[in-house]
Order: structure tokens, then C-alpha cells, then sequence
């Protein structure tokens, strides 16, 4: 087990110019790796039920791509231990480089996929697979970026610093859905032919980038000094095993309500405002761009703070907020008015973000240096695997059994209260620690 002296020895900050290098490649890296996945869940919800599932209903259509949106999801587990293992023991740089030529790979691939009518189940089939990789690849991306930066920020500034890398994720989606926007400007012909196919296609570019940026990058400090103190476990993952199990599970339970609040909210809803409210896609599109907005204006904000009050307290009282808060939200999206959606979205969206927005400090915090790659990454990943992988699915299941929107309300508040069982009970066990 690593000496507890070596842990306290590397709480220094890295110098501030290399510490800023660090958060802003980061931040650009995460925001590539989400981008390449919410477009996904963006086509999933509009087009590959058309493109992939053809020879069923338009409704069953859509659970099936969703179900395969799932996926990624699924995958993203096996990509926390495969990162997790590795990130511990050669270092969290190489993951990231690793991450992002994969999910470019994958993402460039599903672009220039046939469908259906030209290579029959082989279309479906492709999809699924390339859905894995870019699963695997997130897996480990988040958590490598969040590390990078945390540990290479002063201990008053974790908070900060991982809020603004996890601002990634709204940076992704605002900029999927804003190369869907574009693209939707096309005739349903055009865009269903080719226009779907130009926000994958276009993530080549982006990933290039950041390539370029990351290989440039310093180790972090703290897995430096593990290295060198010769702490290196052989393998991390059993020592998260043994002696770390009970906080993966409460985090990843603890995780669960704010990754069905987002995919309810950034996915399903497109459907939803399409298919039972009668709206507009370019409109559904533009509420969910908004909400990204306030993530990202937002997440900043509650990290700063959680850097001087503590973060146990904010996420506390987020996640009590995020129990009624869903049924407020539909009840204001399905009155149908841009005004009142958008309040709707704020209603939502302002717990969630301050929730989100300090999970990746807190997290970190809960586990020493020589096997925090490993643990945050397996909590990470199974807690999306919890919330966030079925969440659409389930969703437009639950709206399809009893065709109205309470049910989905009250499976977003059941997340909700399993999230905040899991953060009382993970603040009995643990103090607010500094790493």
C-alpha cells in the first residue's frame, strides 16, 4: 500500500502556466470525446431508428436505436478497467492519447457507414461494434482528463479545476447539437441521405487537434511522484478490491440521478417534444443548446464554490432538489411555450449542474494517488452504467407502457432519492478529506 507520506509530499501545485496548459487541453480533449458521443445520441434519437432499423414501427424503431445508444454505455466499464489498470501504473497522459484516437476512430467510422437498405443486418451490426469502441474509450477518457487537472491544480482550486474539465460534456453536446442544427436546415431527404453524416465525419478535424495538444502535455505531478517513490501497484484494480469497493459502489449509486436527469433531459426529450408535443426538431434542439448553457456557465460557478464551503453540503442539497424537480420540469415543457420550456429547463438543470459540477473533486478526493485513475474510473463507469446508459430507453419505455409523462417523472425522482441515500451514507463513512 502507498506510504500516506508520499501522498501528502505532492500536494503542491503544479507551476501555473503548466497547470493552466493542462486544463485547457483537458478541457478540449473532453469536449472532442463527448462531442463524438452525444452526436451519437443525437442521431440515435432522429435518425438511425429510419437508417438502421427500418422494418419496424417508427416507435419501436426508436427504442431500438436508443437501446444501441445504451451500449456505449454498457462498454463504458470494460473501458474504466482497461484505462483504470493502466492509468495507474504508466501514467494518465498516455490514457488520454489512447482515449481520443479511439473514439475519433470509431466516430469517423459511423460516419461513413452504410445503412440498412445497402448492407442489410451488417449496417445494425457495424453500429453496435463502433458504439463499443467509442463506450470503451469514454470509459477512460473522463476520468484520465479529470485527474490531469485536479492533480496538477493547487488544493484550493480542485474543485474549479474539475468543474471546468467536466464542463466538457455540455461543451460536447452544445456542439453537437449545434452540427445537428445546421444540418437539420436541410429537407428531410437531404439530411436522412447525407446531412447525418456530416457532424461524424467532421470530428476527423477536431481529433486531429486534439492529438496534437495532448501528446505535448506533462505527466501529473502526483502520478510522478508515485512513480518515483516506487508505489506503483502491479495491479490497481485488485487493490480497489480489497480496500476501496464500498466507496465505487456509493459513488457510482451517489452518480446515478444526475446521469438520468441529463439523458432524459438532452435525449429522450427529443423525441418526446417531437413525437408527443408536436414540436419542431430545430426547436427541441435549441431548448437542449440552452440547457448546455447554463452547465456550462453554471458547473465553474459551483466548483469555485465548493472549493471554499465544501463539497459534501452542495451535493447534498442538489440532490434533494433533483427529486421534484422533474415533474416542475414536464409540466412546464408541455405547455408547449419557448418561455415556459426554457424556465422549465432552468428548474432542472441549476440542481443538476451543482451536483455535476462537484463530482469530479469530491470523487478524486475519495481515494489516495497510487490507485485513483482505477477507482475513478470504475465508479465513474458504473454509475453511468446505473443512470445514464438505459436512461432514454427507459424512458420512452415507461412513456410507451402508460402513455403519460408521470411515469418518467417519478423514475427521475427514484434516481434522484437512490442518489441521495448513497451520498448520506458515503458522508457517514468518509470526512470532506483533502488529498
Amino acid at each position: 500500500m502507498t506510504n500516506v507520506s508520499t501522498n501528502r509530499a505532492v500536494h503542491a501545485a503544479a507551476p501555473p502556466r503548466q497547470a493552466r496548459q493542462v486544463l485547457l487541453s483537458s478541457l478540449l480533449g473532453t469536449t472532442i470525446e463527448y462531442y463524438e458521443f452525444f452526436v451519437y445520441g443525437i442521431a440515435a434519437s432522429l435518425v438511425f431508428g429510419k437508417l438502421f432499423f427500418p422494418s419496424f414501427d417508427p416507435l419501436m424503431g426508436t427504442l431500438l436505436s436508443l437501446a444501441t445508444f445504451g451500449v456505449g454505455f454498457v462498454a463504458r466499464p470494460v473501458g474504466g478497467l482497461i484505462f483504470g489498470h493502466f492509468g495507474d501504473r504508466l501514467g494518465r497522459k498516455r490514457m488520454l492519447v489512447t482515449s481520443l484516437l479511439m473514439m475519433g476512430t470509431a466516430t469517423f467510422a459511423i460516419g461513413a457507414l452504410p445503412s440498412y437498405a445497402a448492407i442489410g443486418v451488417w449496417a445494425p451490426i457495424l453500429l453496435v461494434l463502433a458504439r463499443i469502441v467509442q463506450g470503451i474509450s469514454l470509459g477512460g477518457e473522463y476520468s484520465g482528463a479529470v485527474l490531469m487537472s485536479v492533480e496538477h491544480a493547487g488544493a484550493k482550486r480542485r474543485g474549479l479545476f474539475g468543474s471546468i474539465v467536466g464542463t466538457g460534456s455540455g461543451w460536447g453536446l452544445l456542439l453537437a447539437n449545434l452540427a445537428f442544427l445546421l444540418v437539420s436546415q436541410l429537407d428531410d431527404a437531404a439530411f436522412l441521405a447525407w446531412g447525418w453524416r456530416i457532424p461524424f465525419l467532421f470530428s476527423a478535424v477536431l481529433v486531429v487537434i486534439g492529438l496534437v495538444i495532448r501528446i505535448q502535455l506533462d505527466e501529473s505531478p502526483e502520478f510522478t511522484a508515485v512513480r518515483a517513490s516506487d508505489s506503483v501497484h502491479r495491479f490497481p484494480l485488485a487493490v480497489i478490491a480489497r480496500g476501496h469497493w464500498r466507496q465505487v459502489l456509493l459513488i457510482a449509486a451517489g452518480m446515478i440521478s444526475a446521469g438520468v436527469v441529463f439523458y432524459v433531459s438532452t435525449v429522450f426529450s427529443l423525441a418526446y417534444g417531437q413525437q408527443e408535443l408536436g414540436l419542431s426538431r430545430s426547436l427541441m434542439l435549441t431548448l437542449v443548446l440552452f440547457a448546455n448553457v447554463i452547465l456550462i456557465v453554471g458547473m465553474p460557478c459551483f466548483g469555485w464554490l465548493s472549493d471554499r464551503i465544501g463539497r459534501r453540503t452542495i451535493f447534498t442539497v442538489s440532490l434533494v432538489a433533483l427529486i421534484p424537480a422533474p415533474f416542475a420540469w414536464f409540466l412546464l415543457l408541455n405547455t408547449a411555450q419557448p418561455a415556459l420550456m426554457i424556465l422549465g429547463f432552468v428548474v432542472l438543470f441549476v440542481p443538476f449542474v451543482a451536483n455535476f459540477g462537484i463530482m469530479p473533486a469530491y470523487f478524486a478526493e475519495m481515494f489516495p494517488a497510487d490507485v485513483r485513475f482505477a477507482g475513478v474510473a470504475v465508479s465513474n463507469t458504473l454509475g453511468q452504467v446505473l443512470g445514464s446508459s438505459t436512461a432514454p430507453l427507459i424512458a420512452a419505455a415507461l412513456l410507451s407502457s402508460y402513455q403519460s409523462w408521470t411515469a418518467v417523472a417519478l423514475y427521475m425522482a427514484l434516481a434522484g432519492l437512490i442518489s441521495l441515500t448513497a451520498a448520506i451514507v458515503l458522508q457517514i463513512r468518509a470526512a470532506d478529506t483533502r488529498f
